[in-house]
């Protein structure tokens, strides 16, 4: 893990990147919860996780320290945690879990149709309208390319758009660049801040 001086500093660096209206969600599924102080003293507001159990055990140790959203697959016998620990929910796509949700979620929608990948098809969104939905969000096809992730994006905002939604939660360490020119108000990053391999010129890094 690095130090968090450095976290820090890649953080300044994409919060220079996405400005005032956008949502930096530390993803926090591999870093175990003793490192998490680093993330703390890195100044990182909001964090992400995938799973239901880690959630639980890292919001015991930190609490309101942190702003916890859940960005994994969520079960609807997961929905208690959730409604425990989390402001927003960046990843409902299934029913009966949106009935048990007491908390705000965002809509994921599978734009490739992959089978692998969670998510409603475009059509299904309005079957979620009825619950706290604010926005959408979705996971392109991975890519080496970050251009591969343009259309995608721009498809889910044309769909927010057309729904009423205003928040849109794409883009990864990969191709956040591009979800934030096609309207991200919500990125999810996770090697980009404490990843070993730099993602970015440092020479760039705003001081």
């Amino acid at each position: 893990m690095l130090s968090s001086a450095e976290i820090a500093r890649r953080y300044r660096h994409v919060a220079a990147q996405a400005g005032p209206g956008v949502t930096i969600v530390a993803a926090t599924k591999y870093v175990p919860l003793a490192e998490m102080a680093l993330l703390l003293e890195a100044g990182i507001e909001v964090v992400g996780e995938n799973r239901a159990q880690d959630l639980e055990a890292k919001h015991a140790e930190y609490g309101s320290a942190f702003r916890w959203h859940f960005i994994g697959r969520l079960q609807s016998n997961k929905a208690k945690v959730v409604n425990r620990t989390c402001e927003l929910v960046h990843s409902l796509d299934s029913l009966s879990a949106a009935r048990r949700l007491e908390v705000p979620a965002l809509v994921q929608v599978n734009l490739a149709g992959e089978a692998s990948k969670a998510g409603v098809a475009p059509r299904e969104i309005d079957d979620y309208l009825g619950f706290d939905v604010r926005g959408l969000s979705t996971m392109p096809p991975a890519s080496p390319d970050p251009e591969a992730s343009r259309g995608f994006f721009r498809r889910l905002a044309e769909l927010a758009a057309q729904h009423g939604l205003r928040e849109l939660s794409m883009g990864t360490t990969q191709d956040y660049a591009v979800a934030l020119e096609e309207g991200a108000t919500f990125i999810r990053i996770g090697s980009v801040l404490f990843g070993e391999r730099l993602v970015y010129d440092p020479g760039h890094e705003p001081r």
